[in-house]
């Protein structure tokens, strides 16, 4: 088991950005692949990125592809979501996931390790 805290969340004018950071607090999470989940009011979970083990490797939600970039720091164990060119629609309690497998996947199923989610509002 690894536990995720996530930061960075909060109140943003829509154009604008944010980073957010998933920390794997207790264990290192620099063998397993990591991802961003999102969850706005009254929708499902639905996938915004995914990085491999190594941050060689990315996957990205359609909604986001060109304006979020996922990386990760294995030596601080930390994995960052910055979000740039915000849009009301992106809104939503952001969660990220640890897998037990090195490579990518975008399927909620495939993670087996969760954080608590922080809240990004973008006000239009």
């Amino acid at each position: 088991q690894v536990r995720l805290v996530e930061s960075g969340g909060g109140l943003v004018q829509a154009g604008g950005s944010v980073r957010l950071s998933c920390v794997g607090a207790e264990r290192a999470i620099g063998g397993f692949a990591m991802g961003w989940f999102r969850q706005a009011p009254g929708k499902d979970r639905e996938f915004v990125a995914s990085i491999n083990w190594s941050g060689g490797s990315t996957l990205y939600a359609d909604a986001v592809t060109g304006r979020f970039t996922i990386s990760r720091d294995n030596a601080k164990n930390i994995v960052y979501l910055q979000m740039n060119s915000l849009k009301p629609e992106d809104s939503a309690v952001y969660t990220c996931a640890a897998r037990t497998a090195p490579v990518s996947a975008s399927g909620a199923r495939d993670y087996v390790n969760w954080g608590q989610g922080t809240q990004v509002t973008v006000s239009s």
